[in-house]
Parts: structure tokens; sequence; C-alpha cells
């Protein structure tokens, strides 16, 4: 399936739930918000592609020095004329922008509009919510087959002038955030020769990219793994050496700096807000407490706070991680390493000869599969089971050797399934000590079952196999929608 000349893969359950709009008897407002790159724009055409509908798709200007609002206003009017048969206009307020817009909405074709970068339409009126408010209460609303779609990167922006804004409470009918690519999705980007390439090729470029549509689209599948990072991260033209710095600057602008340093402080792992305080010499409170909070709407951190097994309660303290594979991996290995990379001198023989490249690339697979662990239900036979938690688990011990780190634990409200993630050339047996030293330490009340599942990319002894030690063995292919071992 393609969107003009870019592939398209996935996405049904949101399609479904935006289709159903068009069962309601009214038009309908929604929000698309997440990760700049994940195709929230891309989703909302194929949307409207499927539906055959009328389109229209204005979009905010990219913030620049000297900037005004009237520019985002006449990029708002030229738009409009250059896809509808509504003339060129100067406006100079928003009001007066949305009527315009509502003449080109009469008749009764279904038609998707999509405010894109909405955030930056606005960002030099504070009355632009308000007017969009009555824009929608007196204008919009009164078109039966239309969706209005509000789009952006910067959900901080949508969640505070939008979903939080008392003035848009009943408005909303779908919220949607969009997430990273399924894994089995991810695989269609290789295309028929997906078949043919290594499960540990796939693994090491999805360690890097994550499941970012934008990033997974640059992959030649005819390369191996080493070539295509080579091509995206260690070349001075390269895709990945440049998109760090371009989507800091398009999120957040001024306030990027801020957050630069708390993510800089996550690349090296988890940490909490004490932790993090100290890491970038500040308060708990105040500018880090926002700064996180725009992060991990923004898709760069998730707070993981499970349950605690001992007392089935959440944490008291949630650990902040790092969850953006490429922003990780930008930060860890590319970063400082880019006066060499710029100047063309970054050269090398194989991925594998890159110092701590095994050791970086493990700690990407982990991240990987953390951030899509509900795909592990169906191979820990969890299916319609209720998943109270599924987040990292961390115990500071009282003495020498009585600390556990867990990679993911898993909570039902019968048991809980401590989750090894790994990626190795080989494992044996020594993999079934590790993880039994885990569950040794692991705080569970009786009555509570302990379940183990390795997830792992390499290559498992038979021993370990036949030994049936864990209860659920599930080779990182099967995630991919191959057939495993």
């Amino acid at each position: 399936m393609k969107t003009g000349n870019e592939p398209f893969y996935g996405r049904e359950a949101e399609l479904r739930e935006l289709e159903d709009l068009w069962e309601k008897p009214g038009a309908s407002l929604v929000v698309c918000r997440g990760r700049r790159r994940i195709g929230k724009s891309t989703l909302v055409e194929r949307f409207a592609m499927r539906g055959k509908c009328r389109f229209i798709k204005i979009e905010g200007k990219m913030p620049e020095p000297g900037q005004r609002n009237q520019d985002q206003l006449d990029e708002f009017c030229r738009s409009l004329a250059a896809q509808s048969a509504v003339p060129r206009a100067t406006v100079s307020d928003w009001g007066s922008a949305f009527a315009l817009l509502d003449r080109a909405l009469s008749g009764s074709r279904k038609t998707v509009v999509l405010l894109d970068e909405i955030s930056w339409m606005g960002r030099h009126d504070p009355g632009f919510p308000g007017d969009l408010k009555i824009a929608w209460d007196n204008l919009f609303r009164k078109h039966r087959r239309l969706v209005l779609v509000l789009c952006g990167s910067v959900s901080a922006w949508i969640a505070d002038n939008v979903l939080n804004n008392t003035g848009f409470v009943g408005r909303v009918s779908r919220d949607i955030v969009l997430r990273e690519l399924p894994l089995r999705d991810c695989v269609k980007f290789w295309g028929p020769k997906a078949d043919r390439v290594s499960t540990r090729d796939i693994v090491d470029v999805l360690s890097v990219t994550g499941g970012v549509p934008k990033y997974l689209e640059e992959v030649n599948p005819s390369l191996s793994a080493d070539e295509n990072l080579r091509r995206l991260c260690f070349r001075p033209s390269g895709p990945l050496v440049r998109d760090f710095r371009q989507i800091f600057h398009d999120v957040f602008g001024e306030n990027a700096s801020a957050k630069r340093d708390v993510l800089r402080a996550l690349a090296d792992g988890a940490k909490s807000s004490e932790e993090l305080a100290a890491a970038v010499g500040t308060g708990r409170g105040g500018h880090l407490a926002r700064n996180l909070d725009e992060l991990e709407l923004a898709g760069f951190v998730a707070r993981d706070s499970g349950l605690n097994p001992a007392t089935a309660r959440r944490a008291r303290q949630g650990r902040y991680r790092l969850s953006d594979n490429y922003t990780r991996f930008y930060l860890r290995y590319v970063e400082p390493r880019l006066p060499e990379i710029e100047g063309g001198r970054y050269a090398f023989a194989s991925l594998e000869s890159l110092p701590g490249w095994e050791t970086t690339l493990g700690l990407q697979f982990e991240n990987l599969v953390l951030n899509h662990a509900m795909e592990l239900v169906p191979f820990l036979n969890l299916e319609g089971v209720p998943i109270l938690s599924a987040a990292p688990f961390r115990k500071k011990g009282t003495k020498l050797g009585d600390g556990v780190q867990i990679d993911l634990l898993l909570q039902t409200r019968k048991a809980v399934f401590v989750v090894e993630v790994k990626r190795r050339r080989e494992f044996g047996e020594e993999i079934e000590a590790e993880v039994a030293r885990k569950v040794e330490r692991l705080p569970v009340p009786r009555g509570r079952s302990v379940r183990t599942a390795l997830v792992y990319e390499g290559r498992l002894a038979p021993v370990v196999r036949g030994n049936a030690w864990f209860d659920a063995l599930v080779p990182f292919e099967k995630l991919l929608g191959r057939d495993g071992s």
C-alpha cells in the first residue's frame, strides 16, 4: 500500500477507529499526536484516501527567527486557496481565517481537514485555542460529513491548549496517540526480500531505528545491516546523523537545551527523579518535572512505574527511561563521534569491529523489546488475561548480592513473569543460572506463582530447550512474525 511514494504498513486499528466516525450523525473533532517522524499526517492522509474523501491539509509554518503571527495566517490562507475554490485573502486574525475554511466546506461530500503542526500555527497568538473553539462550535461542527483533525509533534502544546483546556471539554471525539509500529509491521519495510534477510540483520537495524516509519523508509533491503547502518549513521550525509538536532529544534525550539541535558543523562540508563536531578544539576520539581512531562508526551521518555510484586501496589517512585531507540543510540554512540563522522573520517570494516558495539546493541535490543512488551502476551499464553503491570523492576540490596534487576516484570493477578531479554551469539545453561538468581531475590508473597521467560536473539543451545527450565522461550523472530524455533 502506498501514500504517494511512501510505503504505508499497519495502523489498521487506528484507521478503523477513524472510519467509525462516519457512523456518527455529525462532525467529529480528532486529536492525533505522537513523536515526530511517526507517521501522523500519513495516517490521516490514508484515512481520507480509503474513504474517498475530500482532503484539505493546512500545515503550520516551521518556526524561524523573526516569524510573526501574520506569517502563519498568510500561510494558512495561501494553502487553503490552493486546495479549494476560496480565493486567496489576507486576514488579520484566526477567527477570520477559520471563517474562510468554513466557506470551503460547503456540500455533503465526506471531508477530512488536517490542521497539521498546529502548535506552530498557533504559537504566536495566545487567543488561538479560543478562536478555534468558537469556530468549532459555531461553524465546523455544523458540517455533518466532516472530520477535523488537529495534529502535531508538540504533544505538550496540544495537551495544554486542547485536551486539558476546559473550552474543549466534550468536543474531542478521538485522541489518537500514535506509537511505534508493531514489530510484525516493521519487517514489511524489507519487502519481498525480508524472507532472505537474517533475523540478526533486521534486529540490528530495528535496534537503532525502533519502529519509526520514516527511519525504516531509509532502509535498503538489498544491503546488509552493516551497510545500512553505515549509510544512515556514520556518513556525513546520513539522515540519522542529522535528525536528532532537526527534530529537537522542530519540536522544542528555544526550550530544547535543558531537555537535551535530561536525555543525555538518561542515555546511560534509567534514573529516578532524584538521580536525574543530581545528574543535570537541578531540583526535582519545577523545570525538571515539566521537561520530563514534555519529553514523555513527545515520545522520547517513558516513566516505568510498575507494581511492587511484594505488595501489589504501584511503586512509590517511578524510573525514567530513554525509550526512543534512535535518540538513545544517537546520544550513546553517534554524538561522541560526530567530529570524525562529519569530517568523513569514520571508517570501519564491520560494525562488530567498533568499540563497545556488541554491548551497545545488546542494550538497544533490550529497549526495543521493552517498547513492544505487550506483543509478548500471546507467546506467554496470556491472551485474555488482564495484565496489571509490565515494566522493568529494580530492588536495591541491603547487603552485597541482595539486590535484583529484572529486564521486564509482567504481572497478573495470580502470577509474575520474570522476562529476561538478551542478544548474544550463543546461549547455554548459564542463562538459566542468571535468571534463577533473580527469581531467588524477587520479593513475591505466598500464593502467587513465578514464571520465567527468555526473549532472545542468538543461538540457543539444545540443552536449554531440553532442560525446560524456562516456562517460555521466545526467539525474537516470533515477534517479527516468523515461525521461530
